[in-house]
């Protein structure tokens, strides 16, 4: 398979938007006392899990847990004795809120796009005055 150079300044902006909407990891320690991974983000933000809650660390000893290594993009945890990895917005979505929440925050970024036909339509409907008023409902 051929990639074009359109392609990987596609993929690129799409990395690069992904990585603006993402907080990066900034540490990563396994924390033998409570038994858990700890994962601070560069919003001040901390995550604790058991290892048994994650895919592909469910039967991992404690000492194969130390050593985690964060990717260059801030974006992945690589766990070097196991060969196993992490994927922060993976583990970010849908973990941090009921669904319900998690479908309105991705109802809202769906809403926020900007692109140029949505600016577009909204100055023809500005033009037509508007959002229609609401006719109150009679008692």
């Amino acid at each position: 398979m051929v990639l074009t150079d359109a392609e990987i300044a596609v993929a690129n902006a799409r990395g690069e938007a992904r990585k603006a909407a993402t907080p990066a990891v900034v540490s990563v320690r396994y924390d033998r006392r409570v038994g858990r991974v700890v994962i601070a983000l560069s919003t001040g933000l901390e995550l604790a899990f058991p290892p048994t809650a994650v895919q592909g660390l469910e039967h991992v000893r404690p000492a194969d847990l130390v050593d985690a290594q964060i990717s260059p993009s801030g974006l992945g945890i690589h766990f070097p004795r196991i060969d196993a990895d992490l994927y922060l917005p993976a583990l970010l979505e849908g973990f941090l809120g009921s669904r319900r929440w998690m479908a309105a925050e991705l109802g809202k970024r769906g809403g926020a796009s900007a692109s140029a036909e949505k600016a577009a339509a909204a100055r023809r409907n500005g033009r037509l005055g508007g959002r229609p008023r609401k006719i109150a409902a009679e008692a």
